[in-house]
């Protein structure tokens, strides 16, 4: 239960933060509209998720919180710009294929043994499908910040640098992701993969993740201002989720678990970055 107000509790806090200098639709400002929404649609698939003891939809649903929370921002700010709708291309490009992504794996794969322990418990479960919301919020709060500010600037140099970030973390993370999917095809489980990108980091498509979300986070800025400043957190919130909480420290241990011991997966280890390629 701590954990569960911790989680709204973050999540009221960026939602206030967002809202500053935004625009308000209904009584309210757009930015919480958007919360609120990514927020209600985790909420919504929790009962049959639970009902069900499933865990399929998990995925999908997240990418349809950044999708639909991204739209509401369009329909409902003040006036759009060039910065807005580019930010909501790269938000929506992202979540789409991800999402797609995910689900296609999960369908094949059949479940997420990580959700074995947790289905059961209907708290812990909950909790699951509340830190995803607070995940679509952090991670895309400075793009839907940018998007409902009322005040505009034109696109500059710096965009252009947030741009191809964006699209260089793009590009790493589907190409990564496609080089694991097609060796897992033809190896199988029970083999590593140290091809392609794999060659040069242990967890390309996360390093391709984070990088992705700093060019998101360098196109939002210029439109920010006061408060609406924190959400500028979002690439260091998905760093720290990826290599401290989820995302690396799992796969690490999970990899450990099953090659630990085997020659070519310790020297694989102990030549190849965990995160950061290194291309020498």
């Amino acid at each position: 239960m701590r954990a569960l107000i911790v989680v709204y509790i973050l999540a009221f806090l960026m939602a206030w933060a967002g809202s500053q200098g935004g625009a308000w639709a209904g009584g309210l400002p757009v930015f919480a509209w958007c919360a609120l929404l990514a927020f209600a649609l985790q909420w919504l698939a929790f009962v049959p998720a639970y009902l069900k003891q499933t865990e399929v939809f998990y995925d999908l649903t997240g990418s349809l919180g950044f999708i639909n929370a991204t739209l509401l921002a369009l329909v409902l700010a003040d006036r759009l710009d060039a910065r807005s709708l580019l930010l909501a291309a790269c938000v929506l490009i992202w979540a789409a294929r991800l999402g797609s992504f995910l689900f296609a794996r999960i369908l094949k794969d059949g479940a997420d043994s990580r959700f074995d322990r947790i289905k059961p418990d209907p708290l812990r479960f909950f909790l699951t499908w509340s830190l995803q919301g607070l995940w679509i919020l952090l991670t895309a709060g400075c793009a839907l910040a940018a998007i409902t500010a009322l005040d505009k600037t034109p696109l500059g140099y710096l965009d252009a640098v947030g741009a191809g970030l964006w699209l260089a973390g793009l590009v790493i993370e589907v190409t990564a992701d496609r080089q694991k999917r097609r060796f897992r095809a033809t190896a199988g489980s029970e083999a590593f993969i140290q091809s392609g990108l794999w060659r040069f980091s242990r967890h390309p498509n996360y390093f391709g993740e984070i990088v992705l979300w700093s060019g998101v986070a360098l196109l939002a800025l210029p439109a920010l201002q006061g408060w609406q400043l924190l959400t500028l957190v979002s690439p260091v919130f998905v760093f720290l989720l990826l290599t401290r909480v989820s995302g690396i420290v799992l796969l690490e241990k999970k990899a450990d678990a099953k090659w630990g011991g085997q020659p070519g997966y310790e020297q694989y280890k102990a030549h190849t970055p965990a995160l950061v390629p290194r291309l020498y």
